[in-house]
């Protein structure tokens, strides 16, 4: 039977990484389970780390029937549950949405390098709690009015097609300079709804962070989600376009951290990597050379941003290596 073949490497690794992830996020809604004030928000952060710490409970067992060594991923020692609020207004379901936006990508990329049959089910079912809590996330969000609508356009009446090269300038030196399309705001507005929950966090870690090196990386991480910001609502406001008035929720005066350090580094290595794998697939839907210009500059700032954080971790001993091929 399929179900009873080894695990390959591949497999192993793409599991590997889940279990980093799953039990990052665990340790993530624990805390923000142990500080909400509202009943609605508790209760779907507690159903998702109760069908999350499931599926890790299976990645376990597929660990041990390989005679694998179960990863350290994080623990109950990398949460501070007696931690006061560290951000307020929505924020815990933001950040919360968020990751399972990277999930939901994580999850696409792992499948392609599964082939047992038990292991293609784990990721199936791990996708569907995924979009079904990333729809409750949403939802929650905007009938509490903690996440703006993307800004409306007029309908198209006719179907167009593209005939001039011009089309794709980005300066009027020489030409031209056409508005932002539809598909390219999409791509834009993302980047500004997930970078000011970026920027937040980072403002929250580094206020709490005693570890000069750490915090100053967290510093770097603010400065560059809300390098990320301004840019594109520069890019908006060109095109006659209001940037998006997303609250992002609020951080308070605490200066204790609600995570180990370890953790903390590692959640902005993910927003991080989620943020350059983002601007990489979105770079293949963006005609307009300025645009482009600017992403790629961005790109490589959080490359170079994703770098320091992996040094850095290696420095202080945080960063838990894959398996081996032998």
């Amino acid at each position: 039977m399929l179900d009873k073949e080894k695990m390959s490497a591949a497999e192993l690794g793409a599991l590997w990484m889940t279990f980093q992830s799953k039990t990052m996020i665990i340790r993530v809604l624990d805390y923000f389970i142990e500080k909400s004030v509202d009943q609605e928000a508790r209760d779907l952060m507690s159903d998702l780390r109760d069908k999350l710490q499931q599926m890790v409970t299976e990645i376990i067992q597929m660990f041990e029937e390989e005679g694998a060594v179960i990863p350290n991923g994080f623990t109950k020692e990398d949460v501070h549950l007696d931690a006061p609020q560290l951000y307020e207004n929505g924020f815990d379901i933001m950040l919360c949405r968020v990751l399972k936006e990277i999930s939901m990508g994580s999850y696409v990329l792992h499948m392609t390098t599964a082939y047992r049959r038990d292991i293609i089910q784990l990721y199936r079912k791990l996708t569907n709690i995924t979009q079904e809590y990333y729809d409750y996330f949403t939802t929650y969000l905007i009938e509490n009015d903690y996440l703006s609508r993307p800004n409306y356009t007029l309908m198209p009446k006719t179907v167009d097609y593209i005939h001039n090269k011009s089309y794709m300038k980005g300066t009027n030196i020489f030409g031209h300079k056409r508005d932002i399309n539809t598909v390219e705001f999409g791509i834009l507005y993302h980047s500004i709804e997930t970078n000011i929950t970026g920027m937040q966090l980072m403002k929250g870690f580094s206020q709490c962070s005693k570890d000069e090196e750490v915090r100053k990386y967290f510093t770097i991480g603010q400065e560059l989600s809300k390098e990320i910001v301004r840019s594109t609502e520069v890019l908006l406001l060109e095109s006659n376009i209001k940037p998006p008035a997303t609250p992002g929720g609020t951080v308070t005066n605490s200066t204790e951290a609600p995570f180990s350090e370890k953790m903390m580094i590692h959640c902005a290595f993910l927003l991080g990597g989620f943020s350059l794998g983002a601007q990489g697939f979105s770079e293949s839907f963006i005609l307009r050379n300025d645009v482009l210009t600017k992403t790629a500059v961005l790109g490589k700032d959080t490359y170079e941003f994703l770098l320091k954080g992996a040094k850095l971790m290696m420095s202080k001993g945080w960063l838990e290596e894959p398996p081996k091929m032998y």
